[in-house]
């Protein structure tokens, strides 16, 4: 199935939404990149059996340099709330401007760990799935989320709450947007239709115990932090437990 005028259709949402297919060309560099399902199953270690860097410590990696992050599980924090941002953001738009959910199972798409965000992701085949809120946790969570906090649990000492409050913020965070665009673009139908499956998907048990929401249904405050306040210069996301950064206590939460 040709996805790629659907998948356009995502693109002035925001840069979170964007999805490209895969180009036909053989020789395309993209064709070379790891997919995820690689990404997530890689051993941990310092190189696979061929020499090959493991995609996913290069990514942390890349992310901890450029934040300057003391410690290599901010760097993971961060790179795994943009991946979450990334997958929710065409799961869920593409559900609610288009009717269905892309296939966006780990080993259909590729990815290059070496870019700068929001993270580069291209779709090798063209499948759908239904437009609801299961099709949507069973891609994200099930399919991605959920390996992904097993792998960086294994090379980082990072808490699963913490991880699950990303995917939580990174959901709130591409509903908020899609919504923002749906109401100044005089989509109200897709308004609500993102409002409703985001509602369900936080009842998923995944999600349901990370945060409160508000009254307007868009806003989000979660239970644990990031750990951003972390970075040199960084203070308290908006949607934070902290109301100002605990950087000066040492018993500050991190999950």
């Amino acid at each position: 199935m040709d996805l790629a005028p659907d998948l356009d259709a995502l693109r002035p949402l925001g840069p979170f939404f964007a999805l490209r297919p895969l180009p036909a060309g053989p020789a395309d560099p993209a064709r070379a990149l790891p997919t995820l399902a690689l990404a997530y199953a890689w051993p941990p270690g310092p190189a696979a059996p061929d020499g090959r860097p493991d995609p996913l410590a290069h990514r942390v990696r890349k992310v901890t340099e450029a934040l300057r992050a003391p410690e290599d599980r901010i760097g993971a924090s961060v790179a795994q709330q943009g991946l979450a941002a990334r997958l929710w953001s065409v799961t869920l738009g593409c559900a609610a401007l288009n009717g269905y959910v892309p296939d966006l199972a780990p080993e259909l798409l590729r990815w290059d760990p070496e870019a700068s965000a929001p993270d580069d992701l291209w779709l090798t085949v063209g499948r759908v799935l239904p437009g609801d809120a299961a099709a949507v946790a069973a891609t994200v969570l099930d399919g991605h989320l959920g390996p992904l906090a097993a792998a960086l649990r294994a090379r980082h000492r990072i808490a699963p709450g913490l991880l699950r409050g990303n995917a939580a913020s990174a959901l709130a965070g591409a509903a908020r947007q899609l919504d923002g665009w749906a109401r100044t673009h005089g989509r109200p139908d897709v308004a609500a239709r993102a409002r409703a499956l985001t509602a369900e998907l936080f009842t998923h048990p995944l999600l349901a115990d990370t945060g409160t929401g508000t009254a307007s249904g868009t806003g989000f405050r979660r239970r644990s932090c990031c750990l951003y306040y972390r970075v040199p210069g960084g203070g308290v996301c908006g949607d934070c437990c902290f109301t100002r950064s605990p950087r000066s206590s040492p018993r500050a939460p991190s999950g």
